[in-house]
């Protein structure tokens, strides 16, 4: 039945009318009698759609970052607006799954593109767990305390999420401001878990405000402000610091068809050579190369002083005696007599001792001493196969990334490449790494005062992919006041101050040579010091809370069966 304009003032002013004096509920304001039918139909899927499409909106590298504040309101009211506990989550799966395809479609930009599409729906699936235990926390608890719950499983999901084998920590909330440092400067304190914690409470409250008065929409906006004005007030940065050459190459060998191909190490090698003769000074101190830029089809590490590429590496470095050059690397480490051998370990063909694989870093000088890293954050699926101790007869089947195929080994190598003389310690994280903000603090810690990233986003092409990880450097170095030293094989490779600012980063999938004065830095940060403590402290609540609620549970069944 259509009204005519009359009618649909009068019904407006009536609406009004009944908001002003509360006599309606969050539910009766979105079902009012003013809605058209088809659309009270589909209003929650229409809500989904639009959360979804407001975080995809929000993420890096899109610059409508401001979107995240309101990307979950849909959300909140689709708790309110659904009864059924099958219906609300699948309408969540949809948007959580818009959101993960729209942000990082490109990890199915593989040689096998449905694993990118298990990746997404997977990641859209276990997030919806917070937000079903919010729906019971709604039906069960006061508004308040079920506020109180979703801020707390979501950022217990995030701390799970960074420390099981499935870990993918791409799309933490706190990761939304990547592309804007002068936000979020108190991330020196808090780390990207405040990030989502400030992410959350605006939306919590914008929704709040909208169901219980309007008029109130400052309170979301200051808990907006506030932290702004914080980050660009309180957080100067200091004047130029004397510091140490340090030289990044970026090489852009095609890691599908050059990068692994046989008979194609010692011209790459010469090519990685050829580019630091154009930027290395006597009195440059490091030269960073991008992730496997070393022993393309493996090199075995007791036998790494005799390779011909170290042996050319030092000739090289003759030149320059003060230089020491980190660069990827793909190493074998044999476990002989008496040594334990892990999970990881493979068997020869020909009999001989068990094996691991590694993503490794080395740092190579005119001494005989090489240092060797082994990356420890492996990605799901392309390392590492999940569980693997449950499922051994599957550790071969992670894909081929990096030059060998298989899961790789997790046996640590050196912390930090250090350089006594110099009073350095670098900690290089290898690509995916770099985006584990209390894994990198944990380097800081243990004395990393300067922070390199050797990486090969070429992978996935010129996607959001290779894009998005060069913003989150930004947020390590904001965490740790650490310069970043960082060199993409294919791009984007740059150096950023402790305050996030990129500085001369290189066009994506061209050659590049680039050298800046990096300053070794000794202080801490307060997240630095208590990252771990930060990181754990919601899964603590979250225990107490899930305590509370059984406890509570049992009370009241106690006293129903009581009064019967």
């Amino acid at each position: 039945m259509h009204l005519s304009g009359y009618q649909h003032l009068k019904c407006a002013l009536r609406l009004y009318e009944q908001i002003t004096r509360r006599k309606l509920s969050s539910k009766a304001l979105f079902l009012s009698d003013m809605m058209h039918p088809t659309l009270r139909k589909r209003l929650p899927l229409l809500l989904s759609l639009l959360s979804g499409i407001l975080m995809w909106a929000a993420w890096p590298t899109s610059p409508l970052t401001f979107l995240v504040f309101a990307g979950l309101v849909p959300l909140l009211a689709l708790t309110d607006l659904v009864k059924g506990r099958g219906a609300y989550w699948g309408l969540t799966f949809l948007s959580f799954w818009i959101w993960n395809t729209g942000t990082t479609w490109w990890v199915g930009n593989t040689t096998v593109p449905a694993s990118g599409i298990f990746a997404n729906a997977f990641n859209a699936l276990i997030m919806t767990i917070p937000w079903l235990g919010y729906k019971i926390a709604r039906e069960r608890m006061s508004t308040a305390m079920s506020y109180f719950a979703l801020i707390i499983y979501w950022l217990t999901f995030e701390y799970i999420h960074l420390e099981w084998d499935f870990s993918w920590p791409w799309l933490m909330l706190g990761n939304a401001f990547a592309m804007r440092p002068d936000w979020v400067q108190w991330y020196e304190y808090t780390g990207t878990t405040g990030g989502t914690l400030w992410v959350l409470l605006v939306n919590i409250l914008f929704y709040s405000v909208i169901k219980t008065k309007p008029s109130a929409v400052w309170k979301p906006l200051t808990l907006v402000i506030v932290p702004l004005a914080l980050s660009y007030g309180l957080f100067p940065k200091p004047g130029k610091t004397n510091g140490i050459h340090v030289v990044v190459v970026q090489p852009n060998i095609d890691p599908y068809d050059e990068k692994f191909s046989e008979g194609s190490a010692q011209q790459q090698l010469e090519k990685l050579i050829t580019l630091t003769k154009q930027k290395i000074r006597p009195e440059t101190r490091y030269v960073i190369w991008p992730e496997t830029a070393l022993f393309t089809q493996g090199a075995w590490e007791h036998e790494l002083n005799l390779m011909p590429d170290v042996i050319r590496i030092r000739e090289f470095l003759q030149q320059y005696p003060n230089t020491r050059l980190i660069a990827g690397a793909s190493t074998f480490k044999q476990y002989t007599g008496t040594s334990e051998v892990p999970l990881t370990a493979r068997t020869r063909a020909d009999g001989g001792p068990p094996y691991d694989a590694f993503n490794s870093a080395i740092q190579v000088d005119t001494s005989g001493n090489i240092q060797i890293y082994h990356k420890a954050k492996l990605v799901p699926g392309v390392e590492l196969t999940p569980y693997m101790r449950y499922f051994p007869f599957m550790k071969k089947l992670a894909l081929d990334f990096g030059g060998i195929s298989g899961s790789y080994g997790l046996t640590p190598g050196v912390n930090l490449f250090t350089d006594p003389a110099q009073g350095c310690n670098v900690f290089d994280a290898i690509c995916y790494e770099s985006v584990y903000g209390d894994f990198v603090a944990q380097k800081v810690r243990e004395g990393a005062n300067i922070l390199a990233i050797s990486t090969n986003d070429g992978w996935w092409g010129n996607t959001q992919g290779h894009k998005q990880h060069l913003q989150y450097a930004r947020l390590r170095a904001i965490e740790t006041r650490r310069w970043v030293a960082r060199s993409a094989n294919t791009g984007t490779s740059a150096f950023i101050d402790p305050w996030g600012a990129v500085i001369d980063p290189q066009p994506y999938w061209q050659q590049g040579i680039i050298a800046h004065d990096v300053t070794p830095r000794y202080d801490l940060t307060f997240y630095v010091k208590y990252s771990s403590s930060i990181a754990k402290a919601p899964l603590i609540f979250c225990i107490l809370l899930l305590s509370y609620t059984i406890v509570l549970r049992v009370i009241r069944r106690q006293h129903v069966e009581k009064n019967q």
